[in-house]
């Protein structure tokens, strides 16, 4: 078993050695579809693009008034948390936010400090709710990115929107897609770690739950007996406890923030954990990863680094 360990580290060292970056590098235009597979997604490197919207009417629509207007009576999901972790391991429980319908008017009122609420908010749900929700914003946007599309010879799986309170974050995870992240107004500050440095990455079995305002204004958390458990990262990288985690200590995290007008890619199976400025609005595209032989290698990863 020592073996194994010695060598999923030296796995890791090697490949911050041959071909990771220590910093997230920039491209300043959209790049050709054949040069961003050849040197971005099939290296699987992330890398944050320029002017690579900057035709889009949203980047200078998008204002509290102009979303008044356009979307403002629309009722939308939006994650309800008494401390700003969405889908995040609380004690012994991975807890999921209280999903509360609102009108998107609603949302801003309490983004905008005209309306005082318990708790923190966040439009974050998936599942395409950009076009199932907010199709009235889609010509402010584009459907896809045409050289993402193709690059990959398909088109994205999903397109979501995001608008939340600086205190909403999302908890470190990983997902099986490439994603284009665009932001719109404001700023996301990104932690992100190499798929190869899952060896280093806790992560812990748990029972799932929901949290549940009562009509006291407190926050209770309510368990999903039904459902089975959830494997998680116990690990917050803005504060890592390297006595219970002690492995973590040799994960090298790349640090990057994405300011208005700028897109991440973000590369399948990436760790990601992600903070954001106060309203800060962003649009994303899922594009499903290649079920190939970099997500076999990753699955014997995984499995090696679970039974160490």
């Amino acid at each position: 078993m020592e073996s194994v360990k010695k060598r999923l580290a030296e796995f890791s060292v090697e490949a911050h050695d041959l071909y990771l970056n220590r910093s997230v590098p920039y491209l300043e235009e959209p790049p050709d579809p054949l040069h961003f597979y050849r040197d971005w997604i099939g290296p699987n490197k992330p890398c944050i693009i320029r002017n690579a919207f900057s035709h889009w009417p949203a980047l200078s629509r998008w204002t509290p008034d102009y979303l008044r207007e356009k979307v403002g009576s629309k009722v939308i999901s939006v994650a309800v948390t008494p401390n700003g972790y969405a889908d995040a391991v609380n004690g012994d429980r991975f807890v999921m936010p209280e999903e509360r319908r609102m009108s998107f008017s609603s949302v801003l009122d309490i983004i905008e400090g005209k309306v005082q609420k318990q708790g923190v908010f966040y439009v974050q749900k998936q599942c395409s709710n950009l076009l199932d929700e907010l199709p009235e914003l889609t010509d402010d946007v584009e459907p896809h990115v045409s050289w993402m599309s193709n690059a990959l010879g398909k088109l994205p799986d999903a397109v979501n929107f995001w608008l939340g309170e600086a205190s909403a974050v999302t908890s470190m995870h990983k997902d099986h897609y490439e994603n284009l992240y665009c932001v719109i107004s404001g700023e996301k500050n990104f932690i992100l770690l190499p798929p190869t440095d899952r060896p280093f990455i806790p992560y812990g079995m748990y029972q799932p739950a929901v949290y549940h305002q009562r009509d006291d204004g407190e926050f209770e958390v309510v368990d999903q007996s039904d459902s089975e458990k959830v494997p998680w990262i116990p690990l917050d990288p803005l504060d890592p406890d390297l006595d219970r985690f002690p492995q973590y200590r040799h994960a090298q995290p790349v640090h990057c923030s994405v300011k208005a007008g700028e897109m991440l890619f973000l590369p399948s199976l990436w760790f990601h954990h992600v903070q954001q400025s106060h309203g800060c609005i962003a649009v994303n595209f899922w594009y499903d990863m290649e079920y190939d032989i970099k997500y076999n290698y990753f699955q014997l990863l995984e499995t090696l680094s679970g039974s160490t």
